[in-house]
């Protein structure tokens, strides 16, 4: 690496070498000689006077790109598309005549950019699966164990740890059923012509109306997709990139929910993501256990959010058939994009398979609140023994109030047992109230809602989709 050229962070630092590989120029080189392979090969097929000598030579130099010759080419035609064309010719003499038969640059431009969020999005879903297993995995071992539930982050009643990781999988799962409607609805441009509207290919085929539409099908078939769009002008709606980042974005939302939550539990020391031997939380402070993992997924995450505004905006401002201020934005704003979400849900993927929970400290918490909550169940108790409900009522709050005032003015220890047990009003002894503060009492019924929904919605979709999962998610920097 040239230490005197700017790299992208996302590129040097965060995403796989998998995702890297995806949106890389031998990537995108090689599926524009494979689109120009498949173009002639159905061109033949429809009856155009092309050889099986000529393929079979475009064939021999699919993979083998003279990247010199293209370069070179580039800087006199200042046309990426033509260059590209001209080295392929060169490598291919007898078929040069038949490269680029009838189509418009966007033929490999456009189908190539679809071909390649295709993948990319198959190895983003991979991943996601991979993530709501080890989340699944972390449910069910914690689907019991209480917790303080927070709204508005004021303690509220309590849940379980496993029941809080099943939010956190729910919107994962949303974001896998958008990745899933979007792949199994992707369609290839095709072979559009300059305007969309065909007319290169009718006067190939001699007005043929029906083997132009046939063209247009079996290149989506022999490049494995279900079909075309119907119409297009010169390029596919870019309407198609701005659904694909809002799922991105979508993930991003998802990754933010779940890694907020995480800096807030490791701030309280009920939970933390993974610590490695060696890691260091900070430069001044040797004590610290910095949530770093979690801070890089909000940080990426709304990098993200922001990237999607880039699609909307260029699809919104497209003129009639087409023009090129797309091209420029595209080729960052996309793969960008990728890229980020790549690297969120590596990180994901570590903290999720290395999650640490702190159950005694949870108690301690639950112990320091559950007094306040369970009032109403020491309440009817009292009233069962005998006591007067308005009364009780009136009594219990002056209690809570001044039990709330040693903790929040003196600093002290939540007392308010202790002055019910003394209270004679109440007729409760502290084995009686102990019974009513089991924190299993207050949890409702969490522990069967983590196993119905991962057994019911979410292992359904884990086992349907077994042969997808990511393989190797490494954690870079």
């Amino acid at each position: 690496m040239d230490k005197n050229i700017y790299e992208s962070p996302l590129n040097s630092r965060y995403a796989s070498k998998e995702m890297k590989e995806i949106f890389s120029p031998n990537k995108k080189f090689k599926t524009w000689r494979k689109l120009w392979i498949t173009l002639a090969k159905v061109e033949k097929e429809l009856g155009l006077d092309i050889t099986d000598e000529q393929i079979k030579e475009l064939e021999a130099f699919a993979d083998n790109i003279n990247y010199d010759v293209a370069i070179e080419r580039e800087k006199i035609t200042r046309h990426d598309v033509m260059a590209h064309i001209y080295a392929y010719g060169v490598q291919c003499p007898n078929a040069k005549p038949i490269i680029h038969l009838g189509a418009t640059s966007c033929y490999v431009g456009d189908n190539t950019d679809i071909i390649i969020m295709k993948d990319a999005l198959e190895l983003v879903k991979g991943k996601i699966l991979v993530t709501i297993s080890n989340l699944s995995k972390f449910a069910l071992q914690y689907k019991d164990l209480p917790t303080l539930g927070f709204t508005h982050f004021q303690a509220a009643q309590l849940t379980t740890v496993g029941k809080r990781a099943c939010l956190w999988i729910q919107d994962l799962m949303i974001d896998l059923e958008q990745i899933d409607f979007c792949l199994n609805n992707l369609k290839l441009l095709g072979s559009k012509g300059t305007t969309g509207t065909q007319a290169s290919f009718m006067e190939l085929f001699n007005n043929d109306n029906e083997k132009v539409k046939k063209l247009d099908s079996l290149i989506a078939e022999k490049l494995g997709f279900k079909g075309v769009f119907s119409v297009s002008g010169q390029t596919y709606s870019r309407k198609l990139d701005s659904i694909v980042i809002n799922i991105l974005s979508g993930i991003a939302q998802s990754a933010t929910k779940f890694s907020n939550d995480m800096r807030l539990l490791q701030h309280l020391k009920e939970m933390e993501e993974p610590f490695e031997k060696g890691q260091v939380g900070s430069s001044a402070m040797a004590y610290k256990r910095n949530p770093m993992r979690s801070e890089r997924i909000a940080g990426l995450a709304r990098y993200i959010m922001v990237d999607a505004l880039n699609p909307a905006i260029t699809t919104s401002t497209q003129w009639f058939e087409r023009t090129l201020d797309d091209s420029s934005n595209k080729r960052i704003s996309m793969p960008e994009a990728f890229l980020a979400t790549d690297a969120i849900l590596n990180i994901y993927i570590n903290i999720s398979e290395n999650l640490v929970v702190y159950p005694k400290v949870i108690e301690k918490h639950i112990m320091e609140e559950l007094p306040f909550m369970a009032t109403e169940n020491i309440m009817m108790d009292a009233v069962k023994k005998g006591g007067d409900r308005q009364e009780l009522h009136e009594k219990i709050r002056e209690h809570s109030m001044e039990a709330s005032k040693i903790v929040k003015v003196e600093g002290g220890k939540n007392d308010l047992i202790e002055r019910i047990v003394n209270d004679k009003s109440f007729n409760l002894t502290m084995e009686d109230i102990t019974k009513i503060l089991e924190p299993k009492n207050f949890i409702g019924r969490a522990p069967m809602q983590v196993l119905d929904y991962i057994n019911e919605e979410v292992m359904p979709i884990l086992e349907q989709n077994k042969n997808k999962f990511a393989k190797g998610s490494e954690l870079t920097v």
